[in-house]
């Protein structure tokens, strides 16, 4: 009754002409709205500046972040803030009126979406994150819930009202904003962040379009405590074992996404949509870390949506067994007991044991073909060393006279990234020769579950040289 009491007594906002409610939020209600100097449908996002309790100044400042944050963005994959005013006790953002559905009905509607159309989706969101983070905003709260996709197949990230700019800081300090499900590691600890939280969010986002589950749901209890836990400690399965039908690639550019160091995260998200635009070229074998499990956290006493986003107190990375100290408890949302049987771990080894074999077979095998391969192309028969062996020394010098380049030839396994004087190539495989100006250069291969390899080379113009690395 209260609510349509509402739709009846507010009929304008400012200059706008309210025509029907969209919903209700955390912080107020939305609106559709028409603006009548342009003739232009809006959507207007409302706070009641006179609602009691304490949580009120918090809606305030995310409402005025997001006014700030988003109106500072002009982007075609973010959404566009035109107006922001205040009329009597309320006040109110005027945005554009977006026609679709939120990335969370589609996955809550269990459809199966071809490994196109997620890239495509996800890659569009990775484009509005990189437009954000080179002006200087971390959204801080992706998540299905805040990606709207368009009737024209488009996407956009909306909500950006925990969002930090480079000027800012915390909503709260010393608490905690986010949806624990898609949170990183640092956001979770109460530790500085950047844009690459962002990253680790959309990492989870693509790891539910890929198999239709949560990267991190708390398992069989899928309390808060349960999802912190598993997003500081764990790591999913890789996509590839819940759905056999997707590519390889995408165990890559998971793995990489939701690595628990930043630095071991891609660094931009300007490199993750490339990697997602090109997936079908990465032809490479990843693997996740295994799960790094030192006993369960206790059950909270209360039950959260990990999906909602939510005020947390701070936490700490819990301590190793070794060096916590004679009674010591560690800060979390209780005391630690000690480590239980964790249900289905005894199976989950025995699955990651095997997938590990393969991989490790598949790659020895590849290492002796590529060893073999050299060696046969560095030993030429008799009848060829004859026939090459009047021209050689001509076609050397003209060679050396031709070109002022370097060659570099990689032989990589199972993968790494390649890295020129701190510059990234790409990954190899695929990549398996570049060329470079003559001189010293600093090469660097890096894989997220191994120690990185690096060596300085130095060559002359026209000389060539092949760098086999084995991670081991």
């Amino acid at each position: 009754m209260d609510s349509n009491a509402d739709k009846i007594l507010i009929k304008k906002l400012g200059r706008y002409e309210i025509l029907s409610e969209l919903g209700k939020g955390s912080m107020g209600i939305v609106y559709k709205a028409i603006d009548p100097l342009i003739d232009r449908t809006v959507a207007i996002k409302t706070i009641n500046l006179n609602l009691s309790g304490d949580e009120i100044a918090g809606f305030v400042e995310r409402f005025n972040r997001e006014a700030k944050s988003a109106g500072r963005l002009n982007h075609p994959n973010i959404v566009t803030i035109y107006d922001v005013g205040k009329t009597d006790d309320t006040a109110f953002i005027a945005m554009e009126h977006l026609e679709g559905q939120e990335l969370k009905e589609i996955i809550a509607s269990k459809q199966k979406l071809q490994p196109e159309r997620i890239v495509e989706i996800t890659a569009q969101i990775a484009d509005a994150l990189a437009f954000a983070h080179d002006n200087g905003v971390v959204h801080r709260d992706i998540k299905p819930a805040n990606i709207m996709v368009l009737r024209n197949g488009s996407v956009k990230i909306m909500d950006f009202g925990i969002a930090m700019t480079s000027s800012g800081s915390q909503t709260i300090a010393g608490t905690i904003l986010g949806s624990p499900k898609y949170m990183s590691p640092e956001q979770v600890s109460g530790m500085t962040v950047d844009g690459r939280t962002d990253i680790f969010s959309l990492g989870a986002i693509l790891y539910e379009l890929l198999t239709g589950i949560s990267a991190f749901d708390g398992g069989s209890s899928s309390n808060l405590a349960s999802i912190m836990f598993q997003v500081i400690n764990e790591m999913p399965e890789l996509p590839t074992m819940v759905n056999t039908t997707i590519p390889t690639a995408f165990d890559y550019i998971v793995t990489k996404a939701l690595a628990k160091k930043q630095e071991d995260r891609y660094q931009s998200a300007r490199e993750m949509a490339d990697d997602l635009r090109n997936f079908k070229k990465l032809s490479i074998f990843a693997r996740l870390p295994s799960p790094v499990l030192t006993g369960k956290w206790p059950a909270a006493n209360f039950q959260k949506d990990g999906d909602a986003t939510v005020l947390l107190a701070p936490i700490k990375k819990r301590p190793a067994a070794n060096s916590r100290k004679k009674g010591a408890s560690p800060l979390f949302l209780g005391p630690i007991r000690k480590s239980p049987v964790v249900p289905g771990w005894s199976l989950q080894k025995k699955r990651i044991s095997i997938v590990i074999a393969i991989i490790f077979l598949a790659s020895s095998a590849l290492f002796l073909y590529v060893s073999l391969t050299a060696i046969q192309h560095q030993s030429p028969t008799a009848a060829e060393s004859k026939t090459a062996g009047a021209h050689s020394k001509v076609r050397k010098n003209k060679e050396v006279t031709a070109t002022t380049r370097a060659n570099l030839d990689f032989a990589v396994l199972p993968w790494g990234e390649v890295f020129l004087d701190g510059k990234r190539l790409g990954v190899s495989p695929p990549l398996k020769k570049i060329k470079l100006s003559p001189g010293k250069h600093l090469i660097e291969i890096k894989n997220a579950n191994f120690s990185p390899y690096s060596k300085t080379v130095k060559l002359a113009a026209g000389e060539s040289l092949k760098i086999r690395h084995k991670f081991n």
